[in-house]
């Protein structure tokens, strides 16, 4: 019953459009041209949560001053958003990376036909491990974060490799709280997790324990425990941050942009005697530092007359400057030299050369 009223229903809008005023097909025609004209020219880029408020600044600038229609952007995290920006020629037209393009990410690009692309790097960024701000501050070195997060680590004698035994941190070094390892942070898809296990697990058994490594089959080993110490806390960062308010034992791995935006609420550990800030990142004095990029179809900015315009916009002084202001958003800027060649490459839409990634 209810399908033959809505079949009658269906009917009876038809007639009565169809018997309508002429000027209304007109109008409808117009709006539908109107939105088709909107969606053309609005640029869609996916990828890193850590790139997400900057290139989101960027968008909402762009919107507010260019006569063109907001860019949309989506956090999918960097190695998800690599996949969609691999996929097709069409959208997504910028993937934004917390980490450089791998080889492999390339080659997938090229077996769908997409070579002529971009790299622009917008600055510098660290990751950080955090607290709830009423915590007691931590100091950590590298290692010791490797051992509290690696699913296989050294014996206490130094002669094996085995899975991780550790669920508090004073297991681990006397001088360190006795209170349970609980660490949230991204997922597998985020280029933060990808750049943590590298700088700190990587790091370390490629480095203090190389040959305990290599001895065991596990060269440039950096697998995460899954044994419900570290927590996969997805790709929204400020979920972290909620969830190290309520637990206090707890630890969050995040982007230094979020630690600036949450200063009220959290603090952050020193890692190797370092406290992150815009100029121990810059100086590469804190450890767990890496750059920030966008990737461009190039393809794509004569289909997007917008993609030019956000890209000038991105790349201004205005954005990355040294008194940029995504600068007050938690990026790090480039040195200007180096800030100046970047800009010029991508204006230049400088190819991306596949022998330069890894």
């Amino acid at each position: 019953m209810k399908k033959s009223i809505l079949s009658i229903a269906t009917i009876a809008t038809l007639v009565f459009v169809g018997c309508g005023d002429k000027s209304n097909d007109k109008n409808a025609a117009s709006s539908a041209s109107s939105s088709a004209a909107v969606s053309e020219n609005q640029i869609k880029m996916v990828g890193s949560s850590t790139v997400y408020p900057f290139a989101s600044a960027v968008a909402e600038e762009l919107g507010a001053t260019a006569g063109v229609p907001t860019p949309v952007v989506e956090s999918t995290g960097t190695g998800g958003g690599m996949k969609m920006f691999c996929a097709s020629n069409e959208s997504p037209d910028i993937t934004n990376a917390s980490r450089a393009m791998k080889a492999k990410e390339y080659e997938e690009c090229k077996k769908n036909g997409i070579t002529n692309i971009t790299q622009a790097q917008i600055g510098f960024d660290g990751i950080v491990l955090a607290q709830d701000k009423s915590s007691a501050p931590m100091s950590l070195t590298r290692n010791q974060i490797f051992l509290a997060v690696a699913a296989k680590v050294p014996s206490k004698d130094g002669k094996s490799i085995i899975d991780n035994p550790y669920k508090n941190w004073n297991e681990i070094d006397a001088s360190l709280p006795a209170k349970p390892i609980i660490v949230y942070g991204p997922p597998k898809s985020s280029g933060t997790r990808d750049s943590f296990e590298e700088m700190v697990i990587e790091h370390a058994t490629t480095k203090d324990f190389k040959d305990l490594y290599e001895a065991a089959g596990l060269e440039k080993f950096k697998s995460v425990r899954t044994d419900g110490v570290y927590v996969d806390s997805g790709e929204n960062d400020n979920l972290i941050v909620q969830k190290l308010t309520k637990d206090k034992n707890a630890i969050g791995v995040f982007g230094y942009g979020f630690l600036e935006e949450n200063s009220d609420k959290v603090i952050a550990a020193t890692v190797d005697g370092a406290t992150p800030s815009s100029d121990s990142i810059a100086s590469g004095k804190y450890p767990i530092s890496r750059s920030l990029f966008f990737y461009v179809k190039n393809d794509r900015r004569a289909a997007v007359p917008a993609l030019d315009k956000y890209i000038a916009l991105f790349m201004s002084e205005k954005m990355i400057g040294d008194r940029g202001n995504l600068k007050k958003l938690g990026l790090v800027p480039m040195a200007k030299e180096q800030r100046d060649a970047a800009i010029k490459d991508v204006m230049a839409k400088k190819v991306l050369n596949p022998s330069d990634l890894k």
